[in-house]
């Protein structure tokens, strides 16, 4: 007699938070992000790759991304999420001419996106939403 009130209002809490947090990792993505610092890196490494970082763009539209980086011209195409498992993802970005590549990040909780690039991490703010 008491269990299923109780079972009824832990289910509509449930529900709530799931709806409260339901967006998909791909409706995360989209929208321009730019590096603003890098993480895990040694004092001398972390001298040469602060310009790098914050000339780096990502832009998600869609199914399409744009990774722009300096000293490269900007490389487009599509991505997919291959993997999502809390606030980690593993994407897909494929390339026009063949093959893809596989780019792991983590939504954090300050609303950066974290790029994994090895023993480091890109911290990416997002400057812009698109859908």
């Amino acid at each position: 007699m008491f269990a299923r009130p109780v079972r009824v209002m832990m289910f509509g809490l449930l529900a709530a938070t799931l709806v409260a947090c339901g967006r998909e990792p791909r409706e995360k993505l989209q929208g321009d992000w730019e590096g603003i610092a890098i993480d895990g890196l040694t004092p001398e490494q972390q001298a040469k790759a602060d310009g790098w970082v914050k000339g780096t763009k990502l832009q998600f539209i869609g199914n399409k991304v744009t990774v722009a980086m300096p000293a490269e011209s900007p490389r487009s195409g599509t991505f997919r999420v291959a993997q999502a498992d809390g606030d980690r993802v593993r994407v897909q970005f494929k390339r026009p001419e063949g093959g893809a590549d596989l780019a792991e990040f983590r939504f954090a909780k300050d609303g950066t996106l974290r790029w994994h690039l090895g023993a480091a991490e890109v911290v990416m703010a997002k400057t812009s939403k698109k859908n």
